[in-house]
């Protein structure tokens, strides 16, 4: 899979070359290129915002260079073009899974006030939020979404990794532990230690009913 990211900050991403995602790529799985959009803009200023129409706080994304960028990296548009944006639909790991499958994703990140409508409409196919909340710029939430993604690319993890965890059958993932057995008062749960491996099973799927009940009572419904 390739990843093409579309940003005004490429020096932030550089932590995507850094443990799975960066062994993944040095492995040929996966391909990640970051695109510095000032690279695209026709003004000799390089300028890649301006001020709201009709007013309000802040500067907007300009259409131009952000277009021109897309088409540059994308011309035929075979890639899935996401921009990450609060307004999206929210992502999940259903939708991740359906990403994975694509062979081309371009993630477009906004920054200041957004970016020019007209950009989105012309351009881009789908608009996703990592969460309710509002960042400084769309460059976290395309990390996010490479990190996710990259995960079930084959040959990135090993498929048992991608078995038991949170939201794989529709819970939150069980307690983990690891030696020692004791620490500072508190042990590793006998059931763990016991090489029974239904009980483990049993003990594992209560865990996770409780934990999922606990903090993400909707997953339940």
């Amino acid at each position: 899979m390739k990843i093409i990211i579309l940003t005004l900050f490429p020096e932030m991403f550089t932590a995507l070359g850094a443990s799975i995602m960066g062994r993944a790529q040095k492995a040929g799985k996966l391909e990640i290129e970051v695109v510095d959009i000032r690279s695209y803009t026709e003004d000799k200023h390089q300028k890649c915002d301006d001020y709201p129409f009709g007013g309000g706080a802040g500067m907007v994304m300009m259409a131009q260079p952000i277009g021109s960028a897309i088409e540059a990296v994308d011309p035929n548009h075979k890639a899935r073009r996401i921009y990450l944006s609060p307004k999206g639909r929210r992502l999940d790991q259903e939708h991740v899974i359906a990403l994975a499958e694509e062979e081309t994703l371009v993630l477009l990140c906004g920054h200041y006030e957004g970016v020019d409508q007209r950009a989105i409409d012309l351009f881009i196919d789908e608009e996703l939020s990592i969460g309710d909340y509002v960042l400084t710029g769309g460059e976290l939430p395309a990390m996010v979404l490479t990190d996710c993604v990259a995960r079930y690319i084959d040959g990135v993890l090993s498929p048992a990794s991608l078995v038991d965890e949170s939201f794989s059958d529709g819970l939150l993932e069980y307690p983990q532990y690891t030696r020692p057995v004791e620490y500072r008062g508190l042990t590793v749960p006998e059931v763990l230690r016991s090489g029974n491996h239904a009980e483990i099973d049993r003990w594992r799927h209560e865990q996770a009913l409780a934990l999922t009940r606990k903090h993400r009572p909707d997953l339940l419904k």
